[in-house]
């Protein structure tokens, strides 16, 4: 059994789902559980859809593009499928019936059982195009296998019952090879209702479902080679990382790093499952492979960049010490109002911190001058280097003014302007 992960971009039009299908031709008559995303920018679609409908705004055009737009890609890639046009429309008509309803105050349930819609939509259309391009499959909605936790917008999996029902799909589908339609990024709460696994979740689902079913393997399929070295949109000369460990993917991927979603490799590694990053628009391309070998980690410097931070420094009224007291407060703070810490650094008297520039922080911060003294930096980069050398450093630095350094055996950090 292996596992392939389609992202938005490579379904986001009829080309793309044909192109799906002849992919998975090339696999002939291996067994391969196949999970989907949202059609292109459908989960943006629908989650100003939901803030439409929590604010009581008309949502009945946006829902009337994005139902055009699906049944444009249905029809060009399975013209005959009355099923599937049916099936289709059913999914709509269920979103329609719960923007009906008035909405309650959980802001995150709704959110979840609204956005996802989105995964639904593409796999009954990918489902559907194999169909017709003669590749047999069955079509799996993935939240009566993927149980999780009541807690919205990041859902947390009940790896047990999870297990139990993937092992009950398994001996309920005799037919060979096993085929499976999927979606990611959503699974199903203890009552049933929808839940999401966080943004990007469906690279995580396809983790999910190797490790349910004792995959051979995941690839990703992407608009990329694989993993870079450093954004080939940003910085000219990145080289190919083709092989890496699970731990130095799992440290890129917590210092920003944007191929792959921070929480798809502990499953992969908790059963030495190999993840393959690969192009949809070559598959002759070798790729990249992220696996528990380590003996590659270190030959070539990888860098991150992330922008629009705001270096926030935070120091007691009175000028006392930084104690593990004021601490505990402060991070409590942080996590209450889901601000992520990028990076954090103390003296005696002050305790700063690199965070994105949202809304949360700036809120965050007007709330921490109750109590202490914050000024801000805004407008930094963040640049994180593993296995650095001083050249790649001198290049990175060349003109930027540093406000925090930080250095390990390992990795290089700075907060610059």
């Amino acid at each position: 059994m292996k596992v392939f992960k389609f992202g938005g971009a490579s379904v986001k039009d009829a080309a793309g789902v044909r192109n799906v299908a002849e992919v998975v031709k090339r696999y002939g008559l291996e067994d391969l559980v196949i999970v989907v995303s949202a059609i292109g920018k459908t989960t943006n679609a629908l989650e100003a859809v939901t803030w439409a409908w929590l604010d009581s705004r008309p949502t009945d055009e946006a829902l009337n593009v994005l139902e055009s737009a699906h049944f444009l890609v249905l029809r060009d890639v399975a013209p005959e499928d009355t099923h599937a046009s049916e099936k289709l429309q059913q999914a709509f008509h269920g979103l329609r019936g719960i923007l009906k309803g008035t909405p309650s105050k959980n802001i995150d349930r709704h959110y979840d059982q609204v956005v996802a819609f989105g995964e639904l939509w593409s796999s009954i259309i990918v489902h559907a195009h194999l169909k017709a391009a003669g590749v047999a499959s069955a079509w799996l909605d993935a939240r009566t296998i993927v149980r999780t936790d009541a807690r919205n917008r990041s859902a947390g999996v009940d790896w047990e019952a999870s297990a139990e029902h993937a092992r009950h799909m398994l001996a309920n589908n005799a037919q060979r090879p096993l085929r499976f339609v999927t979606q990611g990024f959503i699974g199903s709460a203890p009552d049933g209702s929808s839940t999401t696994l966080g943004r990007e979740g469906s690279d995580f689902s396809a983790a999910i479902f190797a490790y349910l079913l004792d995959a051979e393997s995941v690839t990703i399929w992407k608009d990329v080679a694989g993993m870079y070295n450093a954004d080939p949109n940003v910085f000219p000369g990145t080289k190919l990382l083709e092989r890496i460990s699970y731990r130095e993917a799992i440290e890129l991927s917590y210092f920003g790093a944007s191929v792959i979603h921070p929480r798809t490799l502990q499953p992969l590694q908790r059963k030495n499952i190999p993840l393959f990053v690969r192009s949809f628009l070559d598959t002759t391309s070798v790729g990249s492979t992220i696996s528990a070998a380590t003996d590659r980690d270190t030959l070539i410097p990888s860098f991150i960049v992330k922008p629009q931070q705001l270096l926030v420094s935070i120091t007691p009224r009175d000028l006392s010490f930084i104690v593990e007291e004021n601490l505990s407060v402060i991070f409590k703070l942080f996590a209450e109002r889901n601000v992520r810490i990028a990076l954090m650094q103390n003296s005696a008297v002050a305790f700063s911190v690199a965070v994105d520039d949202t809304p949360r922080s700036r809120e965050l911060i007007e709330e921490l001058r109750n109590d202490y003294q914050v000024l801000y930096n805004e407008a930094c980069q963040l640049i994180t280097v593993r296995h650095y050398d001083e050249k790649t450093l001198e290049d990175l630095l060349a003109g930027k003014e540093v406000l925090i350094e930080q250095r390990s055996r390992t990795t290089a950090r700075f907060v610059v302007k």
